[in-house]
């Protein structure tokens, strides 16, 4: 949209903006470096269609520490530059009157810098209001079918079917059969990089990925974001908002 016909939007009644956030790094040997990006920007755009929210362009570099240096094609923010990203994000989408802000993420390791930047935000602004989807964490039948391969997930069965639905000609299809690692993180005490937890940057198995599966993620997924778009256009603290906290500067 150009700005005049943004503000007519946005004057017009609330409107709940979605944020994809994503990542850039590897995907195992079947997906593209860019798949979190891309699943979480189709997410927004398919939701914004179906509910009226507006889809905002994608935060497209996350946090991806956890996945080291050893498989090429990694890009990453250190987590307290993500924060900051997010903060800014936010406060200069409210400049424009989009104060309703969801932030639909692709991406386990973005979790930490959502939560520590929505809280500051909801600390020193609350006059805005950010919340925060998982895709996999949709709802309890999502997580289900996401988990089923590999509870430490990664380019698995399920994210595999969901580029399947969102962009085939993507996925490495003569990579699938061999693709498959195991989820090596069962009962460790310490958390460790990517290399040193999968063979070729897989946790799951993605041979078992179909299209009916990816269909079904996408029609659960993107209806569970809309829903909140939808109930999120009217809603108000229950009991009110609070004040800034003025002895914050920070």
């Amino acid at each position: 949209m150009a700005w005049p016909e943004l503000g007519e939007v946005l004057r017009a009644s609330p409107v709940v903006g979605l944020v994809p956030i994503g990542a850039i790094e590897q995907h195992g040997p079947h997906l593209p470096t860019g798949t979190d990006t891309i699943v979480a920007s189709e997410l927004c755009d398919r939701a914004a269609e179906r509910s009226g929210a507006i889809a905002l362009p994608a935060i497209g570099i996350g946090c991806s520490f956890g996945h080291g240096t050893t498989f090429p094609g990694t890009l990453s923010l250190s987590p307290e530059m993500l924060i900051a990203v997010i903060r800014q994000y936010s406060e200069w989408a409210a400049t424009s009157g989009l104060t309703k802000l969801l932030f639909v993420n692709a991406h386990m390791g973005n979790s930490p810098a959502l939560l520590s930047a929505t809280d500051h935000l909801r600390l020193l602004r609350p006059d805005l209001q950010t919340g925060i989807i998982n895709w996999w964490e949709a709802s309890p039948a999502v997580t289900a079918m996401t988990v089923e391969d590999a509870a430490d997930l990664h380019a698995n069965r399920a994210e595999t079917s969901l580029m399947l639905a969102l962009a085939p000609e993507l996925v490495r299809l003569d990579q699938l059969a061999a693709a498959d690692d195991p989820d090596r993180t069962e009962d460790l005490v310490f958390r460790y990089n990517a290399s040193s937890l999968s063979t070729n940057g897989v946790t799951g198995r993605p041979s078992e990925a179909s299209r009916e599966l990816g269909d079904d993620l996408l029609e659960a997924v993107v209806a569970e974001i809309a829903s909140r778009a939808e109930r999120g256009r009217a809603e108000e603290p229950p009991l009110g908002r609070a004040t800034t906290s003025r002895f914050m500067s920070i």
